[in-house]
């Protein structure tokens, strides 16, 4: 629901001032023009010495840094309005996320649930996936006593944070009426592109069950292992009626139509075969964590100027590179009609592919103002995306209805 964002933010500072029913808050993603002080930020009430402090956790990308406030010296509406476009808050009995849109819209959505508030201050974070959840031990996140392993610790955060990103935009998308309700005769259908061990296809697939959420879910991995380990889990676990796992290369997997696509790092063009697929085959929701930009970076030998300054110092040439491939992926998701942001789904200190584009089927058509930028960009840069190959038809129908 859209509503002015001035009322949205009084609505989330009155609930952040209520230390003794908040669970957490989470601000991510950045405002059209605008800067935030940090990538992302975590607020939490804690209790220290028999007295309730508001801690703030800011993570910029290399590292967390962590402070403490006493309610009445904590200025959440300073936090709000810094330019983070994404903010979430919890308390104990729900939660209120509000997404504010490039043109500075307040788009709010409320939920009812029970969130339990924990106090200690060295706490372990309220958690989507309990670690004692038998698909984590058959996957090998946890041992045999339920306990995450130190060495899959990253893993296990990677899946969380991927889960709380899909939860919410799922929910929005179902309410707007671009994604079904779905039933048990019509399951919402999800596709992990590049699944591997399928870590967060088993966990997606378990937690939308536990939410109540008929899902139909397929893993997709080029390596037959991969298939018949996770086909073996599947059937231990009593849920091969509703997952399922194919040996298939992307860009040429049998599956055919999906309600929402998500691929995590898949590797180079790999990510652009998932897109692609994704868009072909009518995805409503796109999650795409991307990987290894090998291919715009060997397409970039005639630098246009100043920007030669940037690229000369290989490292700083890949990082261009990065930024410019996933830049153009997402402007062509726009000229395709999806709404996309791209937004950081976890801290950089477990993972440094911690990018995510997150795109929703509207069908809007594209701006002539967006269309200029992208031709201006491809122009500029004398590069053609590997994903602009691939949906160059949908492209030009696009472009030039």
């Amino acid at each position: 629901m859209a509503i002015e964002l001035d009322e949205a933010i009084t609505q989330a500072v009155a609930l952040i001032g209520d230390s003794q029913s908040l669970v957490r808050v989470v601000l991510s993603g950045r405002r059209r023009n605008m800067q935030t002080p940090c990538e992302r930020i975590d607020i939490r009430p804690v209790q220290i010495k028999d007295q309730i402090h508001i801690q703030v956790i800011e993570n910029d990308g290399r590292q967390t840094t962590a402070k403490n406030f006493l309610p009445t010296e904590f200025n959440s509406l300073a936090l709000l309005t810094s330019g983070f476009a994404n903010i979430l808050v919890e308390h104990v009995t729900g939660s209120l996320s509000i997404r504010i849109s490039k043109k500075g819209e307040a788009l709010v959505t409320r939920s009812k649930g029970s969130n339990e508030q924990v106090l200690t201050h060295d706490r372990n974070k309220n958690r989507l996936l309990n670690a004692n959840d038998p698909f984590l031990v058959e996957v090998g996140i946890s041992d045999a006593k339920g306990v995450i392993k130190p060495s899959k610790i990253d893993k296990y955060m990677q899946v969380e944070e991927f889960l709380r990103i899909i939860a919410p935009t799922l929910k929005n998308a179902i309410e707007a009426g671009q994604i079904h309700k779905p039933t048990k005769e019509n399951p919402l259908s999800i596709t992990d592109l590049g699944c591997g061990h399928a870590y967060l296809t088993f966990g997606a697939h378990q937690y939308l069950q536990a939410q109540g959420i008929p899902v139909s879910v397929v893993g997709i991995d080029i390596r037959p292992k991969s298939r018949d380990r996770n086909i073996a889990i599947a059937q231990k676990l009593r849920i091969e009626k509703s997952i399922e796992f194919r040996a298939e290369e992307i860009a040429e997997t049998t599956a055919s139509k999906t309600d929402v696509a998500i691929a995590l790092h898949a590797c180079d063009t790999a990510t652009d075969d998932a897109i692609a697929w994704a868009v072909q085959s009518d995805a409503k929701l796109l999650f795409i964590a991307p990987c290894c930009h090998h291919d715009l970076q060997s397409q970039l030998s005639d630098i246009p100027e100043p920007w030669a300054m940037m690229t000369k110092h290989g490292l700083m040439k890949e990082r261009m590179s990065d930024l410019l491939t996933d830049a153009l992926r997402a402007q062509i998701l726009r000229l395709l009609g999806y709404r996309v942001d791209v937004i950081e789904f976890i801290g950089g200190e477990h993972t440094p592919r911690n990018l995510m584009i997150r795109g929703v089927k509207t069908g809007a058509k594209p701006e002539a103002q967006d269309i200029a930028r992208y031709e201006e960009m491809i122009a500029m840069w004398k590069v053609k995306p590997a994903l602009a190959e691939r949906l160059e038809k949908e492209l030009v129908r696009s472009t030039s209805a």
